[in-house]
């Protein structure tokens, strides 16, 4: 494979730094930019050229593409929380969206030769099981809007400029170098952070809400693959496991992989798809992808490496513009956080 240079977009986060490690040793010259909102510099490979920068400043992206001429764009930097989505909408849209029109449009005026966006399965919404590429999309929250948006974006792009693009809609990805100290994204991340804690682990509703779950070894290389298929140009693809799980069952599993009794105490539900996974025939057909890990053994691997990290502190999101219709749990979380900073 021919060296390239390219830019990964959250590459200091979790399914970013993976991918930019896949990238790295398949010999390519990688770039990383990274605000750090969720990420941590020391998930960063040392081979890799670091930026610590948003993709909402245009101003900064323009210049890196001027200067480093990329040829290859890999974006996953976003803030994916779908069930907050509903109410951080201006946040949402700022950094989902328009980040990514930004290095759309660097993208088109710079040549790139392939965008590779990671969207997710919150596009498809509710009641579409299981998901396929080919089904219309629906989303049934502001982060699953935004991801949808920025599809069509790169299809328009595609149409209008000859840009190539590949979309992969990935779904409940865990595993190492996971942020666990983020309260309201990756359920499993959130459980691990809860045991480390000595406290319970929290589930909204009766906890019958079905997810695959998908460890992150299975995803990177694929997606690191995929602009140099021919077969992978201007397509979108779900990608993860095959096999989907109860919360209450995801809960147990984390508990066995922790070395802990199952503690859960279940909240008040909230607005959210029940049922949530996708066909991966597409991918197979492209790739001849198949997820090989299963469940509990990505458990214990992120369990060993959530011990060896430890637990961590969380804060209260501090940009909340919709209180309406907010879960209870979180309500009290952000009205103490309110209180604390106005000390």
């Amino acid at each position: 494979m021919q060296k390239s240079n390219i830019l990964v977009t959250g590459g200091a986060g979790f399914m970013g730094s993976h991918l930019a490690n896949q990238l790295l040793d398949r010999g390519h010259i990688v770039t990383v930019v990274d605000d750090l909102s969720g990420g941590f510099v020391e998930n960063v490979d040392s081979r890799a050229h670091f930026v610590q920068g948003s993709i909402t400043d245009h101003e900064l992206i323009d210049s890196l593409f001027s200067q480093h001429r990329f040829e290859f764009v890999f974006h996953l930097a976003a803030y994916a929380a779908e069930g907050l989505s509903h109410f951080i909408k201006r946040f949402n849209y700022e950094n989902n969206l328009i980040g990514s029109v930004n290095l759309i449009n660097a993208s088109v005026n710079h040549g790139v030769r392939c965008f590779v966006f990671t969207s997710s399965i919150a596009v498809y919404g509710k009641n579409q099981l299981p998901m396929t590429e080919d089904m219309a999309p629906l989303p049934e929250d502001s982060y699953g809007v935004a991801k949808l948006a920025v599809e069509q974006e790169l299809r328009i792009s595609h149409e209008m400029f000859g840009m190539n693009y590949v979309v992969f809609r990935p779904h409940n990805v865990y595993g190492e170098r996971q942020n666990i100290g983020d309260r309201y994204r990756n359920v499993v991340g959130i459980f691990m952070n809860q045991i480390m804690h000595a406290r319970p682990m929290t589930i909204f509703g009766d906890g019958e809400q079905s997810r695959a779950f998908t460890y992150v070894g299975d995803v990177a290389p694929v997606i690191a693959d995929s602009p140099f298929n021919p077969g992978a140009q201007n397509q979108i693809f779900n990608v993860g496991a095959d096999v989907p799980y109860t919360i209450n069952e995801l809960a147990e599993k984390v508990a066995s992989a922790m070395g802990v009794p199952l503690r859960v105490v279940y909240l008040e539900a909230r607005n959210e798809v029940k049922h949530a996974f996708s066909s991966h025939d597409r991918l197979r057909g492209v790739f001849g992808y198949a997820a090989k890990v299963p469940l509990e053994t990505g458990l214990a691997r992120m369990a060993k490496w959530a011990r060896a990290s430890g637990a961590k502190q969380s804060k209260p999101f501090g940009h909340i513009e919709v209180m309406k219709s907010i879960p209870k749990s979180w309500l009290g979380e952000f009205l103490s956080g309110c209180r604390e900073m106005q000390r």
